[in-house]
């Protein structure tokens, strides 16, 4: 009965726009999923093909905001104006507009926690950090992390310097066989053999 509910709560909320805030609490969507929504209903800029963005993603202003193609919100926050201008018009009596774009290009990632201010372009081929504050642009292919966002090393490195711990793993056979991102047959086998890497026999000490 329940998963009845849940399909046609989805499909309602990706077919009329609607009842996007029940279809979250009720289903969980997929960081794929809800970029597929965003995609159609959440008012950006524009989007490019193969967004992800998770249901945690804080967009203040997504009419500012432009998608390229194979990009990834995590649980980040992308901020289009700068709210301090109501302070200045209440006391100061100014009339001020002070937003901006964000543009983030093809193949870029946004980290956890992290913070896209105003009036920035990101990559393309780059990543932002967990809990980076970003303030300036994001040159092409580097990583950036930090507050302020500085950068750190280039895209190619991180990949490089991932490849080679990756390697290691006594595991990474099922990773490279695995169908996806998430394979249910692997995951539990794959769970214990990073436990026993870890932790050994999992006593403390």
């Amino acid at each position: 009965m329940l998963g009845w509910i849940r399909r046609a709560v989805r499909h309602y909320a990706n077919t009329t726009g609607r009842g996007a805030s029940t279809w979250k609490k009720l289903c969980h969507p997929t960081p794929r999923e809800w970029g597929e929504y965003q995609t159609h209903w959440g008012k950006f800029h524009s989007i490019g093909n193969n967004f992800h963005m998770n249901i945690g993603c804080n967009v203040t202003d997504p009419a500012l905001v432009r998608i390229g193609t194979n990009v990834g919100l995590s649980d980040c926050t992308l901020i289009g104006h700068d709210g301090v201008v109501a302070l200045i018009e209440l006391c100061y009596g100014k009339q001020l507009d002070s937003v901006g774009y964000i543009d983030i290009k093809d193949n870029c990632f946004i980290g956890h926690g992290s913070i896209i201010m105003p009036r920035v372009t990101i990559g393309p081929d780059s990543i932002v950090a967990a809990g980076a504050v970003v303030t300036k642009d994001v040159p092409p292919g580097t990583v950036v992390g930090g507050n302020p966002a500085k950068v750190i090393c280039s895209t190619e490195d991180l990949i490089r310097r991932v490849e080679e711990r990756c390697n290691a793993y006594p595991w990474i056979h099922l990773v490279k066989d695995r169908k996806g991102s998430f394979d249910p047959a692997l995951e539990p086998e794959l769970a214990a053999a990073r436990r026993q890497y870890f932790y050994g026999d999992g006593t403390n000490g």
